[in-house]
C-alpha cells in the first residue's frame, strides 16, 4: 500500500554530533521512512520515504518534518519510477 514514494533531503541545526544522531534515530523509526542517509555537502540527510498517496505524503512533511524544531528546511521529490539491479557488477580495478 506505498504507492508514492520520495526523496526528501533535509537540513538541521546546530550541526553537532548530538542533534545529528538524534534525528538520524528518529528518522529511522519512522514507519514511512525506507532508508536514512546521513550527508556531506548543502543537505544534511536524504530520506527515503514510501507512503500510500500523495495526501498521506503531504500529511507526512506537514505533521512529521515542519514540526521538528532542529530542521531548518526540507525539499521533495517524487519518485516517478525506480529501475533497481539488485546485485551490481564488480567495478573494473584502477
Amino acid at each position: 500500500n506505498r504507492s508514492v514514494q520520495a526523496f526528501i533531503t533535509v537540513q538541521v541545526r546546530p550541526l553537532s554530533r548530538a542533534v545529528i544522531d538524534a534525528f538520524k534515530d528518529s528518522a529511522a523509526a519512522m514507519p514511512e521512512v525506507l532508508s536514512v542517509f546521513v550527508l556531506a555537502g548543502g543537505d544534511d540527510f536524504l530520506l527515503h520515504v514510501a507512503v500510500q498517496d500523495l495526501d498521506h505524503l503531504h500529511a507526512f512533511l506537514l505533521d512529521r518534518l515542519s514540526k521538528r524544531r532542529e530542521i531548518t528546511g526540507f525539499r521533495t521529490s517524487v519518485i516517478y519510477q525506480q529501475v533497481h539491479d539488485s546485485a551490481p557488477a564488480r567495478l573494473p580495478d584502477a
